[in-house]
């Protein structure tokens, strides 16, 4: 269903302010865009930067140390910010597409010691239902469209270009993020990088201190 946008307010952050933009289809599905410096002024040729963050209660709220995204969030607001222009298109697609409840029941099998993407498969779920058709509306909402395709993207995750690119989108650069490593999520990423294709540098983990 074609996602429309509803409204936008101003939104004043530790990172700074930002307008957040609220959006919804027809069966009532809902996702929210942050952005700062966009639509950007006439003339100007900088290249927006942005990140498409899908919603992670107990990484983004509750500060859980099992993933890295809420020091994902945080450090693109702030990467945004100082770049002048970008979005963050939050989607709220949490656990990866499965949702809250089945998210947990993943994190329980992961308690046995299983990792996270076989705890997907074990209940069922595929290890990633994520989808990024909303994103072409929202980034258009904004004057990233045909007419101005170009973005630099803050991801690991190779899904997210060939996606955007698919949709029309010509992402000029990849912004790498790693941060927020710690003892606890040590696992998780070596699972994103050797089995499902994250582009985190060999060595990396390894390198960074993952004893916080």
């Amino acid at each position: 269903m074609p996602y429309q946008f509803i409204s936008q307010a101003n939104l004043p952050t530790e990172h700074g302010l930002f307008t957040i933009h609220a959006f919804e289809n027809e069966t009532g599905e809902e996702h929210v865009m942050l952005t700062h410096g966009l639509p950007k002024a006439k003339g100007d040729t900088s290249i927006p930067l942005i990140r498409i963050h899908s919603e992670c209660l107990t990484g983004d709220a509750f500060s859980s140390l099992k993933c890295d995204c809420g020091s994902q969030l945080n450090t693109a607001m702030q990467m945004i910010q100082q770049h002048g222009c970008g979005a963050i298109l939050y989607l709220r697609q949490e656990g990866r597409g499965i949702g809250l409840v089945n998210k947990i029941k993943a994190y329980a099998l992961q308690d046995q010691g299983h990792d996270t993407l076989d705890a997907n498969l074990m209940l069922g779920l595929p290890a990633d239902a994520r989808t990024y058709e909303m994103c072409q509306p929202m980034l258009a909402h904004v004057g990233i469209d045909k007419e101005h395709p170009q973005i630099k993207l803050i991801t690991n995750n190779p899904n997210k270009i060939n996606y955007l690119t698919d949709l029309g989108i010509e992402v000029v650069e990849r912004v790498p993020i790693l941060v927020g490593l710690n003892q606890h999520n040590a696992d998780y990423l070596t699972v994103k990088r050797e089995r499902m294709g994250h582009m985190i540098k060999e060595g990396a983990l390894q390198k960074s201190p993952l004893n916080r």
